[in-house]
Order: C-alpha cells, then structure tokens, then sequence
C-alpha cells in the first residue's frame, strides 16, 4: 500500500521526462497541443486563469493515505499552492495555483512518499475509487481495499491504459449498499455471494458496465451474474480493450464507453467482453489468479453486525447514519457527533467516524494534525467521496479524544456525509467549462440549513456542479444543482437548474429529474424548503427518494418552490446578477475544458 522514503524508479523516469519536456516545450521544441496531452496525463490540469496556473491531481487509491504522506501534502500546500488543498468525489486532492515551472520539484516531493499524479488526467484510467469503509463494514461481503489496490497496481503505466479514447473510472464497492457508487462508472465492482450446490457461499464480484454521468448520464449494466475473484483483474482489463478498441476517437462527445453501449448494445458489448478475457491469456500484460496484493493482504469482511451497539460499549447510542426519530434532541456536541458519524460493526467490534471537511478543502495545519492524530491514535485514514475523511480501527474509548481533536481544527461537525454536508466541484473558481461558482452556492446552502435548523437532518444528500457535466455529481444527489446561464431583463445572470430523486445503492443508480429552474440566490432557499418539508413529512425511516415519490415527484415539489423563479430588476436587486464571491456583472466565461483533451 501507498507510503515509501524513496522514489521507485517509474516514477523516477516520468519526473525525469517531465523536466525534459517542460524545457523543450519552453523553449519552443514541443508544440502546445502534445505537451498539453503530456501533461495531463500526468495529473497537470489547466486552470481558467490561464498562464502558468496549473491544477495538480494527486491519487489517493480508494482513498487511501498516511500520516507521512499527509505531512508532505501540508508542506506542498505551503510550498507550492496557496495553503490548502481540495479532496474530490473521487478520492483525490488537488492543488491550485502552482507554477508550471516547478511542478518536477513538486512531482519529487509527492514521490518520496509514494503519491503519485501519473494518470490522474487526461484519456487513461483514472484513480481506482473503493468504498471508504471497506474493512470495517457491517455489510460487506469481501474488503475491497487489497482489490483496488491491485487494480491501481496493475494499470499505471499499463500500455494499454495511456491513450485510450476517452477517460476511464473504475469503483469499488463491498456489499450491494454500494457506498463506493459502482453503478455510474465505465467499471463498477460490487462484492457478491450465491450458493453452492454443497450449501456453501462463494464469493466473488457483480461487475457493471458503461455507465456514467457527464450531461447525458447512463447506468451501468451487468456483466454477467458473478466474477470469480480469480478472473476479476482479467475482466477488468478485457473490458479496458474492448473499449480501446471500439471507442469513438473521431468525437470526444461521444467517447465513453457508455456511448458504445449506445452505438452497439449491451449484448454486443458483452459478448465482445468476453470474448477478449476468453483469449487474454496469450497477453503478456494477463493478471490472472489472486492478485499479490490481495494475498499479502486479506479480503476477509469485516463481520456481519445486526443492530447498534450497545449504549455501554460506547457510553453513547451509535447507528449506522443519524435519522433520530424518537423526539429527543442531542444537545451534547460530542453526543450528536457520536450519533451523525460513528459506524460500528458489530460482529468485530469495529469502529470508524466521519471528520468534516468543510467543502472539501483541507488547510496544510489541518493536514499536520489529522495526521498527528492517526499516529498517535494508531488508525487508519480513508478520504470519502463526499470529499470528507473516515477514521478507521478505531476503539469506543478513542472516540472522546478524536471528537476533542477534531474539534480543535474545526471538523467535528456532526452530520459529515448528510444534509449539512453540501458536496460541489470547483466550478467558476479555476474550472473552464464552469458557468457559475458552485463553491459559493455550497456555503450559502450550508448557512442556511444552519440557520433554519436542518443541518443536522439526516437521509438527506445535496450535490451542486458549476455545469451540466456532473463533476459534482448533482445527478444522483437527492438534491442537486448545475449551473446555467439566464438571461432576465435583457442581462445575463447566475442561475441553476435543480434536480431531485437521485441515488445510488443496492446495484441500481436513478438519476435526479428536474424540478424547477432558479436564480442562483434563490438556491439556497429552494434547499431549505425541500429539506424542511421532508423533515416534516416523512415517516420513520423513509427514505428521501420514497418520501418524493408520495409527494408526486420532482415536478410536483418543483411547482411549490414556482415562486423562487423570480429575477426583480437588476436596478433595484444588483445582487441576482452577480455571483457568489464575484465583484462584478456575472458573465459566462466558458473555455476549452482540458478534461476532453485529445
């Protein structure tokens, strides 16, 4: 697993021919379009700002990191960004602002500790993503953690992996709950058993296909009833060249594997699966067998727990997620910390808990105590793709001096992962196809549910992306935004689009449909009524999807927020027709978005 003090040699010769291109592109010997496809595919994004910003993506496999490797994080936030870092849905963190020029250096430092951003951008397979629990789940069928990481060793620098039609994303999840959210990505892994003709359990995988989300979004398909945990990796990469070989390279628009299913069928895209793992064999790249990586580690599940842990073991109540119905209120903040972000499996006795990151953003001191904390705690540390960080292994008498720490550096709120817990891409701030500042509808959504006392309601999940292109995967949120320009009294403004009914688990994925469309001011209003109704209406332990469903659907609840899609004139309300955090007229700025890079 990631964590080393020296530079393995690949990643020594990527520094090295990183330094060697930058120079010669410099100085005029390599032309901007191939040096752009270089770069980012080694994890360097462009900024909107244009320049010599740069966007650095750093891999996190299935959210994994160390106390080492936090401590080089803070000192690359200092030393090369503006002091803090981004964790994204996919269990990276970025950095902005950092000078092309010294991005070797910043390559060398994130090496000596085993991070790498090989990978993290352009056409190739992307970080490999896991449920942030694996290992410590109640449900789990097999730990998925050894799996991803086998994954992420067998495809960095994989020939096949580096020019490949368009990006590829592959999840993990242990248990059909599919907290990792395999049902939206090109491959979803999801633990599964069936019976033997003996009686016994085999366990193995239910691998899902071509899905995605982007502005057109596709669920993922079945491949087949199960994968043998000795055919897994094979499948993987069968599926990688099938799509290498019959992915769209003439349109970028149409390039994901989901596209294929579009243009050929599932069937046929099985059958061409399948048929490539069926001959993978003769490959000198086949990964065949248990991978390494899973037989120095173990995939043995965490245990099977039944109910909540007894008030005793823990001196609170501890459930599985915060949804308290019983009319009592949880004054004490490091009770309602224990009853919003403990989990607990119960058949082992394991004990995680959800730190709060604001926004996703970690500051460098923020950094040097999380990872103060897992050391001396002697834990493990995962990053979610609600862009916050899960304390592992940890005991019930940990909990009081983690809460304490925690709140020391202001992420003890309770309720991580729910209502107050609003999840948003960059959006205006550095992204180029952003047309509105998703970060600042995010806060002011925060504030609001605060205000009005629902930040604390749970089974309730927002997601806002600054575009249509679902990087803040507003489509399988229960509520989400995406930005969009309007146009009101003959002025462009700020506005969004708000969706509602998305979700992801038990190995099905419903995307939001829309609602209503608003200005971005009035968003965060529009929040706060729908969380508020459904605090109100629904019965105990109602999902958030099912309380929709009675009230009509998305349409319906839309209608009731109609009075929300108001623009006054902008003479007597400048304010709708600026942005969050903008000093001037809004204007939609949209240039050419490298993640579609060719």
């Amino acid at each position: 697993m990631p964590g080393t003090s020296a530079i393995d040699p690949l990643s020594a010769e990527d520094i090295a021919k990183f330094e060697r291109l930058l120079a010669d592109h410099l100085a005029g010997r390599v032309d901007e379009e191939a040096f752009r496809v270089f770069r980012l595919n080694n994890g360097i994004y462009g900024q909107r700002q244009g320049g010599h910003n740069q966007m650095v993506r750093v891999k996190l496999p299935y959210g994994s990191i160390t106390p080492e490797q936090l401590e080089r994080l803070a000192d690359v936030a200092e030393g090369y960004s503006r002091g803090w870092g981004h964790l994204t849905t996919r269990q990276n963190i970025q950095f902005h602002f950092v000078d092309l020029e010294r991005v070797p250096a910043l390559l060398r430092d994130l090496a000596e500790v085993g991070l790498t951003t090989r990978e993290a951008c352009g056409d190739t397979v992307r970080n490999v993503m896991g449920c942030h629990l694996a290992g410590a789940c109640p449900f789990e069928v097999l730990d998925i953690s050894p799996w991803a990481e086998a994954t992420f060793r067998h495809f960095l620098h994989h020939p096949i992996a580096q020019r490949l039609p368009r990006k590829f994303k592959i999840n993990f999840s242990g248990c059909v709950t599919d907290c990792g959210q395999a049902m939206f990505n090109d491959v979803g892994v999801v633990a599964v058993s069936r019976p033997r003709p003996d009686g016994t359990l085999e366990r193995g995988f239910r691998v899902f296909l071509a899905g995605g989300l982007g502005a057109n979004p596709h669920p993922a398909q079945a491949l087949e009833e199960l994968t043998t945990r000795e055919e897994l990796l094979p499948t993987i990469e069968a599926v990688l060249r099938t799509f290498d070989h019959y992915g769209n390279r003439d349109n970028k628009l149409r390039a994901r594997l989901k596209w294929l299913v579009d243009a050929i069928g599932m069937d046929e895209l099985r059958r061409r699966v399948l048929k490539e793992r069926n001959l993978l064999l003769a490959s000198s790249t086949w990964p065949g067998g248990i991978p390494a990586a899973v037989a120095e580690l173990g995939d043995e599940p965490a245990g099977v727990g039944t109910g909540e842990m007894a008030p005793t073991a823990l001196g609170v109540p501890v459930t599985l997620r915060a949804d308290r119905r019983d009319g009592r209120p949880l004054a004490d903040p490091y009770e309602r910390w224990c009853s919003a972000n403990v989990v607990v499996g119960v058949a082992k006795g394991t004990v995680s808990a959800i730190a709060y990151a604001r926004l996703g953003d970690l500051t460098a001191p923020q950094m040097r105590a999380l990872a103060s904390i897992v050391s001396d705690l002697g834990v493990d540390l995962r990053v979610t793709n609600r862009q916050n960080l899960a304390f592992r292994g940890l005991t019930g008498s940990q909990l009081p001096e983690l809460h304490a720490r925690l709140q020391e550096i202001g992420m003890a709120e309770p309720g991580a992962e729910l209502a107050r817990d609003v999840v948003s891409c960059p959006g205006a701030d550095t992204c180029n196809l952003a047309v509105t500042q998703s970060r600042g509808l995010a806060d002011a959504i925060g504030q609001a549910l605060e205000q009005a006392g629902l930040a604390d309601v749970g089974g309730v999940r927002i997601n806002i992306s600054g575009c249509t292109n679902s990087c803040g995967q507003h489509h399988v949120a229960d509520i989400g935004f995406h930005g969009a320009e309007r146009r009101a009294h003959g002025r462009p403004a700020p506005g969004y689009q708000m969706l509602l009914g998305g979700h992801v688990g038990q190995t099905q994925v419903e995307f939001g449909q829309r609602a209503l469309r608003l200005p971005a001011k009035s968003a965060a209003e529009a929040a706060v009524r729908v969380v508020g109704r459904f605090a109100e209406e629904r019965e105990h332990g109602e999902r958030f999807a099912t309380w929709l469903e009675r009230c009509g659907g998305a349409k319906s609840v839309g209608a009731e927020l109609a009075d929300l899609d108001h623009w006054p004139d902008p003479e007597e309300h400048p304010e709708y027709y600026f942005d969050f955090g903008e000093t001037g007229p809004y204007v939609a700025e949209v240039g050419r978005g490298e993640c579609a890079a060719g």
